[in-house]
């Protein structure tokens, strides 16, 4: 599937809302859009000021639309996930290369950034970004394709300021490049296939595999479909609405920032990485895609990981039943999991397990399974009741973690763990108050 066949679908199911109105992309683009922000319908704004292009936004908001992309609940989504990414480590599908292809229909060798429509979000974000694109490149020394997506600052017609995080695929291709004095060629790919989007975020994948893999799992086993780039050697996703091309200059840092970042703060200004963007190919009429820095974010990352630590944190420690990334935790910085232990200590190992499935988390709560994990409510009353500080919580210090969490300092921190299992020989007094069920239709109520 691609981008815009994806948006037609949800078309016919109601679940797009089109603003009509010319809003401006600065601030008020990305105001109305948080007003939709959750709900089971994204919002394609049809006419942006000083832009020829639409922009579409909300595609990750809401699991239940994210459901529907793959064909499932929303319940479903990172067991699907899973699958996917089992099938890729067994049997991975090599992507194709496409002539002619649909992200080529225009070309323009001599770039210019401020024609596409790209919003600034954030009231004091340092101006216009690109916050979901895909960016290919490959391993200087290997050949071996990273898929990864980055927050891209737009800074002159044909340059982009961007953010690596440390412990990524991406940096460590730029540092081995840099170290020879050469630029990492990269593609940037706007709109694209809901299937590559996962496949960029998937965790646990090693610097050896190109993730284009995951994508192709998704999509029933149909490789995912490359076009040969005008100005670079590294291929563009061929069924993008826009592909830019471009160069990460070697020894070159220039201002990036703020940036109104998942966490809810703002990242601030730094040097940064720098983009030469070299050409920029596209559809006819492209439908442009953006993406808040909030729920869209908790959700791909979120179900992505939770199938990721499901997996691991099942190998390690029985009676594991379920694992959910919440919004209040980012998305990434903390979970749930949910388990029935099948012996004393058994919660503590799963911290400790689910910290090793997907290190950018700083906090793991483990829950007997009659909490609703997806309930913030219950996981804290389960907390403050079943939790004893001094014995049942574990604290790790000066350990990594997520860069872009305050709570850090810049990337190092304390992991902590509360193990709010119930303890052998106290069932009885945390057997959970119940009621009988009835059903409301069968009685005169008014």
């Amino acid at each position: 599937m691609d981008f815009r066949s994806v948006i037609a679908r949800l078309e016919q199911q109601g679940k797009v809302v089109h603003v009509k109105s010319e809003v401006d992309p600065v601030h008020e683009l990305a105001g109305i859009a948080k007003k939709f922000e959750g709900q089971e319908k994204i919002v394609v704004f049809d006419r942006v000021k000083g832009q020829k292009y639409p922009v579409a936004c909300g595609l990750w908001w809401n699991r239940d639309i994210i459901g529907s992309l793959f064909g499932v609940k929303a319940g479903e989504v990172p067991g699907v996930f899973a699958a996917a990414g089992k099938s890729f480590q067994e049997k991975p599908v090599a992507p194709v290369i496409v002539e002619n292809p649909p992200c080529q229909e225009e070309v323009t060798l001599a770039p210019n950034l401020y024609e596409l429509t790209v919003p600034t979000l954030a009231l004091e974000d340092g101006g216009a970004y690109f916050s979901n694109c895909i960016v290919i490149a490959k391993d200087p020394d290997t050949g071996v394709r990273n898929t990864s997506i980055h927050r891209l600052m737009i800074t002159g017609k044909n340059r982009l300021a961007m953010l690596m995080d440390v412990g990524r695929h991406l940096r460590s291709y730029y540092e081995r490049a840099e170290a020879k004095g050469q630029p990492l060629e990269i593609t940037i790919n706007n709109g694209v296939d809901p299937a590559v989007y996962v496949c960029a975020t998937y965790p646990g994948t090693g610097i050896r595999d190109d993730e284009l893999g995951v994508a192709s799992a998704l999509n029933g086993g149909e490789p995912v479909r490359l076009s040969r780039s005008k100005t670079v050697g590294v291929e563009g996703l061929a069924d993008a609405e826009v592909v830019i091309e471009g160069r990460m200059l070697p020894n070159i840092r220039e201002p990036e920032g703020p940036f109104g970042e998942v966490s809810g703060f703002y990242a601030q200004k730094d040097n940064r990485w720098v983009v030469e963007v070299t050409a920029i190919t596209n559809r006819k009429q492209p439908l442009m895609s953006t993406l808040l820095p909030g729920k869209e974010v908790w959700n791909s990352v979120g179900c992505t990981a939770e199938a990721s630590i499901l997996a691991t944190v099942s190998k390690m420690v029985g009676g594991v039943k379920n694992v959910y990334l919440s919004h209040g935790n980012c998305g990434f910085f903390g979970c749930v999991v949910q388990m029935e232990p099948t012996r004393p200590g058994m919660g503590k190992n799963a911290i400790m397990a689910a910290f090793a499935a997907f290190p950018p988390m700083n906090m793991v709560t483990v829950v007997n399974s009659d909490v609703n994990i997806f309930d913030a409510e219950d996981v804290m009353r389960a907390i403050t009741t079943r939790c004893n500080v001094a014995e049942d919580m574990v604290i790790i210090k000066h350990a990594a973690c997520h860069e872009l969490n305050p709570a850090t300092d810049y990337g190092v921190g304390t992991k902590f763990g509360f193990d709010c299992t119930v303890k052998p020989g106290q069932e009885e007094r945390n057997k959970k108050v119940a009621f009988r069920d009835v059903d409301l239709s069968r009685y005169e109520i008014e």
